[in-house]
């Protein structure tokens, strides 16, 4: 299989401790590893006003990763999603194929 590059941002809790943002921030990175991604970089851009509440709040902690990896790997990071309690939302998109 082709690897492919992939784009993912997430919302972070932001009334979680730092540490438990950097922590949830890591468990992300390890995913990716460990499935046979490799992380380009991660952007935090830190505490954002959301568009619309989510989940009662008005803010978020936002991180974006840039990645490439196997285009199962995209599932495996969804089912943290759903998992995490710390993780408000989360959404990947495919940039590309690498060669």
């Amino acid at each position: 299989m082709r690897k492919r590059s992939y784009e993912m941002m997430v919302i972070i809790d932001p009334d979680i401790p730092d540490e438990e943002i950097g922590n949830t921030i890591n468990t992300l990175k390890n995913i990716i590893e460990e499935n046979g991604g490799e992380l380009e970089k991660i952007d935090e851009w830190g505490k954002r006003q959301l568009a619309y509440p989510i989940n009662k709040k008005n803010e978020g902690y936002y991180a974006v990763y840039y990645f490439t990896g196997e285009p199962s790997l995209p599932d495996a990071l969804r089912k943290e999603f759903r998992f995490n309690k710390n993780l408000m939302r989360g959404m990947i998109i495919k940039r590309g194929e690498v060669k």
